[in-house]
């Protein structure tokens, strides 16, 4: 018998199992640095996003007068006024959407069947690509535009802060200190029936906040509707309690607090790993951690609260 025979070429079984089982771990190591690369470049858009809604709100305060927009505009109190415009609306010509601009017709309420075609379009300046589920139309749990579809988005106007008590995205705000607007109130009833100025930003442009994201993994009905300007669905407060930087309505609603869960309806949050984009007075966007000292975030929220507020 001739031993010297070879066996024939190829992986035996063992030989690969072995293979499979190491391409297997490398696939679990460089999985991980994929997500990460993609959740950077996600939020890399977040923020260039932001920055474009800066430049937007820039460019109507240069054209108005330096005044900014409303952050909406409502003729009665909550809770089933129809309401106005909105911020939102208010710079779609400074984000290259004259045309949709256009559309809206001003002297019909933001809930009326003619403004249909605003309110259901998806613009992706306002949508944050590592929010999920963003290219369904939505209804809001309240206020007069339960009954219509809106466009779903990632961004709120900083309307002030807030104790509980009420919110400067609607007529409640009148129990509020005077110190606490924000940049982007309702206007049209109550006490406050102007828009704010630049110049009444004397806590400093860098350090007062515009614009910033806010999501929700749970109760859908109350994520951001960028064209709704009823109180608190393109708008939000800061309400110094960290339950409202959760990214759960229902988890902080479960967990309550001053003011039940309006505080809840007005958060801010992100499926950034870590906290929120915000674009501030100044136009510069700057990373929100979910670890920021409520006080001062609240600090932030004011125009002219006389607050030794910085945020690095």
């Amino acid at each position: 018998m001739d031993f010297s025979r070879k066996r024939p070429g190829g992986f035996t079984l063992v030989e690969l199992l072995v293979v499979i089982a190491i391409i297997g771990i490398l696939i679990a190591l460089l999985l991980p640095a994929v997500q990460a690369a993609r959740e950077a470049a996600r939020r890399s858009a977040c923020t260039n996003n932001l920055k474009q809604i800066g430049l937007g709100l820039h460019g109507y305060v240069d054209t108005n007068n330096d005044y900014f927009p409303p952050g909406a505009v409502t003729e009665g109190p909550c809770c089933g006024t129809p309401s106005g415009t909105n911020w939102a609306i208010s710079i779609l010509p400074y984000l290259e959407q004259e045309s949709l601009y256009q559309q809206y017709n001003f002297n019909e309420y933001n809930e009326s069947p003619v403004n249909a075609l605003v309110r259901e379009t998806r613009l992706p300046v306002f949508v944050c690509s590592s929010e999920p589920q963003t290219t369904d139309l939505a209804h809001p749990d309240s206020g007069p535009g339960i009954p219509v579809a809106w466009a779903r988005s990632s961004y709120r106007g900083c309307s002030g802060r807030s104790n509980g008590c009420g919110f400067f995205d609607e007529v409640s705000g009148d129990c509020l200190p005077d110190n606490y607007v924000g940049i982007l109130p309702t206007i049209g009833f109550g006490k406050r029936k102007d828009p704010e100025r630049l110049a009444k930003v004397t806590d400093g442009t860098s350090n007062t906040l515009a614009v910033g994201e806010m999501a929700t993994a749970t109760y859908p009905a109350r994520r951001t509707l960028w064209a709704y300007s009823y109180t608190s669905y393109n708008k939000s407060s800061v309400t110094p309690q960290s339950r409202t930087l959760l990214v759960d309505f229902q988890k902080c609603a479960d967990i309550g607090g001053p003011g039940g869960t309006n505080p809840c309806k007005r958060g801010w949050g992100s499926f950034h790993a870590s906290g929120l984009n915000f674009v501030f007075c100044d136009g510069s966007v700057r990373f929100i951690p979910r670890s920021i000292d409520m006080e001062l975030f609240a600090q932030l929220a004011t125009i002219g609260g006389d607050e030794p507020a910085i945020f690095e």
